[in-house]
């Protein structure tokens, strides 16, 4: 049985940095409407990949692609005032960089969300959206959420601006077989401190070959010295990312018109043409670091920490808190099993979790492409607004599921929900 039903202009799902740069924006943009929104967020509190924020560990993004000054320089909440209300800018301006420790970036996310506490609902789980049909229309619908209690809550409205991120992406072979052993990378740091094996000469396998596997191969290789850290990849090589100045424009927010104007063949081949640029790919220092580690292994003959390159996982067995994996060398064909104390799952992120919880509006969603301001097209009898962020790389760029677009992203998402408002209220007067 619900306990309360309350009624918003729009409700976000998620309070990631997607949903607070929208927290942001409608505070900022929309001052001659007073917007009636919520935020509903799983978690606790709010949290940005907390289980990857490893001490000295740095953004690979510039600090200007915040929350807000790519839309609005003169923002309270970027992230130069934040150094400011925190008297470290004089400090940060004399390390002569652009790019903060990922633990700083957190904390400056953390301390924008704390402006929002009276918006946001954490410990709410969505388990369900319902569409509230009248006379064959639907203009609203309802959202329904658990808290960690069990109570359930609904809202209703008719705009959901969606900001989930994304949940881990398992190889097949490791499906249903996370444990205590098993871990998945975004949830590295707190395993790490809590449950990672006590022994000095451990035996780690990392599958993965982008950042965080680079970040978490260090990290182990300098816990575990006498054990043995390998990392595993189907790839012959770790490559390092592109960030070269050319290239990065493909992350300017203007790009996203082109990638948008493109048919959908030419922006698979723009996908995968910079794939480089983001996926499997490694900054520079972390693979220096690994050579140079595994380069000292053989001058000194001190270390059993490997890279086994061009291998693969065919299976996978555990017992006794150990796990096993059948290893195939993808050069000579051969298989072996070797066990393992941990295996860590560097394995990126699939951005798919939206459509299980919009399956009840499936029927009344138009059979198009999302739209430029990333809002899903619906039927004639759906006036509900749908907007989507952070899974829209198909059709906006790969910019999509990064923080490169977030300040500019927000703008067009509640340009076009304000719009659309005052439009309404004006036929209506």
């Amino acid at each position: 049985m619900s306990i309360n039903v309350k009624e918003y202009d729009a409700i976000g799902i998620g309070f990631g940095p997607a949903n607070l740069a929208i927290a942001i924006a409608l505070q900022e943009i929309s001052s001659e409407r007073d917007f009636n929104c919520c935020f509903l967020e799983r978690k606790p509190q709010f949290e940005w990949h907390g289980g990857m924020l490893l001490d000295g560990t740095r953004m690979q993004i510039s600090f200007l692609k915040d929350l807000v000054t790519q839309r609005n320089p003169l923002s309270p909440f970027s992230f130069v005032n934040y150094l400011h209300q925190h008297k470290r800018l004089n400090s940060f301006i004399n390390m002569s960089t652009f790019q903060p420790t990922r633990v700083e970036f957190n904390d400056y996310l953390t301390w924008a969300a704390g402006h929002f506490s009276e918006q946001v609902n954490y410990s709410q789980n969505v388990v369900s959206i319902e569409p509230i049909e009248q006379d064959g229309e639907v203009q609203k619908v309802k959202v329904i959420t658990e808290n960690s209690d069990g109570q359930r809550e609904e809202r209703i409205t008719r705009s959901l601006i969606i900001g989930m991120g994304g949940s881990p992406k398992l190889p097949a072979q490791f499906e249903g077989k996370l444990s205590r052993q098993v871990i998945h990378s975004s949830a590295y740091k707190f395993w790490r401190d809590q449950a990672a094996p006590a022994q000095d000469d451990a035996s780690i396998a990392i599958i993965g070959a982008g950042q965080s596997a680079a970040e978490i191969f260090v990290d182990m290789a300098a816990r575990y010295e006498p054990g043995s850290v390998n990392m595993i990849n189907r790839g012959y090589a770790l490559h390092p990312a592109d960030d070269s100045p050319f290239v990065n424009e493909i992350f300017n927010p203007e790009f996203t018109d082109q990638v948008y104007a493109r048919t959908q063949e030419q922006r698979q081949a723009l996908l995968q043409r910079f794939s480089g640029t983001n996926y499997s790919v490694i900054d520079v220092p972390e693979l220096n670091a690994i050579y140079e580690r595994l380069y000292l292994q053989n001058v000194t003959g001190k270390g059993n920490h490997n890279y086994l390159a061009n291998h693969e996982v065919v299976d996978v067995a555990q017992q006794d808190e150990k796990v096993s994996l059948l290893l195939r060398d993808k050069a000579s064909q051969q298989q072996s099993w070797q066990q393992y104390d941990a295996v860590i799952l560097a394995t990126g992120y699939q951005y798919r979790g939206y459509s299980q919880l919009l399956a009840p509006l499936q029927s009344y969603m138009a059979q198009q492409e999302v739209e430029r301001c990333y809002r899903v097209p619906m039927q004639d009898n759906c006036k509900v607004n749908i907007f989507l962020q952070g899974c829209c790389e198909d059709t906006h760029g790969l910019s999509d599921t990064l923080l490169s677009v977030l300040a500019v992203r927000s703008h067009e998402v509640v340009s076009c929900l304000t719009q659309q408002f005052e439009q309404e209220a004006q036929i209506a007067e």
